[in-house]
């Protein structure tokens, strides 16, 4: 079978190039500077993610993966076979090959911001399963989502594990809940995420700042996807990867923290930073479980059924419209 054409979700570059740019910028010069997460993912940040999956400290992907394997024919046959299994940030495309047995779904339509990574990662799936349709989307579906008309509209499972939506605040999460619901084009359609679950916070600290660096690796690589992207002049050496819990906040941050005083500086502008000054990275929220059901409802969602892990540290939820 030939492979699959990677669609770009924005056909005018310039425009996205510029908004993106425009971005950066207002988060860079903001009084307490910040970028998004989704900065992390070119291709070097999308194999370095893959790593940190690996690591023993990173208990969230085999947490999750086990839930999965311990409650597949439950959450198949509350999913049902045969849908448009739409997968949200989907990397390297493994944790949707996991359910393909179990789902049988009728597409297959990953979406990630690192698209070079995403053509290259469906491209060895579409060779294992031939018998799968599969539309890969090159898009940054954190703030809009428009699914060309390729995507089918019948049965749509919105899949978004790894518990990506703590990336988001409790508003923000909420809006893009909505925004799912209203992609959601009939009753049998649905989504199944991934969510960590609150827990102890030396537990927590250590996930997000592994004894090998490779958090801090992926941290950093942040700064030299932003020079590409914005033609700066970071060094990563400069700056240090920090992670720490909130617990008021429920929400583990990463941050780079300046090592002296510097001045960074791009096409058209320039900031000083002070040593000690941080530029905020992620936001990484953690749920309760009677939270994960209040939020699905205020979405427009119901009939929400959840599996967790023994220790009951993950858990995954599915959902329908109502």
């Amino acid at each position: 079978m030939a492979q699959p054409a990677l669609i770009p979700a924005d056909l005018d570059s310039l425009s996205e190039d510029r908004q993106r740019r425009a971005e950066l910028v207002t988060g860079l010069t903001a009084p307490a500077a910040s970028i998004s997460p989704k900065y992390f993912y070119d291709a070097l940040g999308s194999k370095l993610f893959e790593a940190i999956c690996a690591l023993p400290e990173y208990y969230p992907t085999r947490t999750e993966a086990a839930i999965f394997a311990e409650h597949r024919d439950e959450i198949a046959a509350a999913v049902g076979q045969d849908a448009c299994l739409i997968d949200l940030g989907a990397g390297n495309c493994a944790k949707a090959a996991s359910l393909f047995a179990a789902l049988r779904p009728r597409q297959y339509v990953p979406v990630d911001i690192s698209a070079q990574f995403l053509q290259q990662s469906v491209a060895g799936l579409q060779r294992r399963f031939p018998d799968i349709p599969m539309l890969p989307l090159g898009m940054d579906f954190s703030s809009t989502l428009v699914l060309p008309a390729q995507v089918q509209r019948e049965r749509r499972l919105f899949f978004y594990p790894g518990s990506s939506l703590g990336n988001f605040d409790r508003d923000e999460a909420l809006a893009f809940l909505r925004r799912l619901r209203a992609a959601l084009p009939d009753a049998a359609g649905g989504v199944l995420l991934g969510l960590d679950l609150v827990k102890p916070s030396a537990v927590l600290e250590a996930a997000y700042d592994d004894a090998l660096g490779v958090t801090a690796a992926f941290n950093l690589n942040a700064l030299n996807h932003i020079n590409g992207l914005l033609g700066a002049d970071f060094n990563a050496r400069d700056w240090r990867h920090l992670a720490f819990y909130d617990e008021a906040q429920q929400r583990v941050e990463m941050h780079l923290e300046a090592r002296r005083d510097l001045i960074v500086r791009w096409p058209g502008g320039r900031r000083t930073f002070r040593q000690g000054e941080r530029i905020h990275t992620e936001n990484s929220h953690k749920f309760r479980a009677d939270e994960i059901a209040d939020l699905l409802a205020q979405a427009g969602f119901g009939d929400c059924q959840m599996w967790c892990d023994p220790q009951r540290w993950f858990a995954v939820c599915h959902a329908r419209p109502r």
